[in-house]
């Protein structure tokens, strides 16, 4: 069977992100009127997929009651380090959302890239982050999601070693359905309804002119 393309849609913070966030950060908080609409647009559709990142509050004060709301399930990417800290999850969210039917991944622990990093550094990030929330949920933690969208071969063959089941980036274009390694598109903070879902189509719209590329060249070698 061919291989399907699928539309991952990752989200951060959202509402205002308030002083404490760093503007690193806050340009992918997005308002709750854009999280909704662009949850409307892809809600219910086969092919499309949710996700947050970081461990926001806003994960189980706004994302989790609208997902409810609409029958629809996503992965968290949860940041070890920053659990049952102010403005991030707490212990008992991630349990709740594992409870409502959710995925609970792995963010790592500091919210540092994966490039470069040395032995110490490989094993707080890729283990004991992962074994802690597994603690807390009380089951394993399969999936990862690269802090910053950062990696390199060696990260990958690090956490393909450590027996991850995918591994998520923040590239922007589309994922093919099987495969371990899974692009996203990350909403940001300029982003609105319309104008992401012309992003989405943009790269759809590439995505076929190199699938119908690919398929001349095949018969023409033919």
């Amino acid at each position: 069977m061919p291989d399907s393309r699928r539309l991952n849609v990752c989200f951060h913070g959202i509402g205002d992100a308030g002083p404490a966030i760093p503007a690193a950060d806050a340009a992918y908080w997005v308002p709750r009127s854009t999280f909704l609409a662009i949850l409307d647009d892809i809600g219910g559709r086969p092919d499309a997929a949710v996700s947050f990142d970081d461990g926001c509050a806003s994960d189980i004060e706004i994302a989790l009651p609208a997902l409810r709301e609409r029958g629809l399930t996503a992965s968290f990417f949860v940041l070890a380090g920053r659990l049952d800290v102010p403005g991030s999850l707490s212990s008992a969210d991630v349990r709740r959302l594992v409870a409502e039917g959710m995925t609970v991944g792995t963010h790592g622990m500091d919210h540092v890239p994966w490039r470069h990093l040395d032995e110490a550094a490989r094993h707080r990030e890729l283990v004991a982050a992962r074994a802690r929330i597994a603690e807390v949920v009380g089951g394993p933690v399969d999936d990862a999601a690269l802090p910053l969208g950062r990696y390199d071969r060696v990260a990958l063959s690090q956490l393909r070693r450590a027996g991850y089941r995918r591994v998520y980036t923040s590239d922007r274009r589309l994922a093919r359905e099987r495969a371990w390694l899974q692009p996203r598109f990350s909403v940001r903070s300029d982003d609105t309804a319309e104008s992401f879902r012309e992003t989405v189509a943009d790269a759809r719209r590439i995505s076929a002119r190199l699938t119908a590329t690919a398929r001349g060249l095949v018969k023409r070698v033919r």
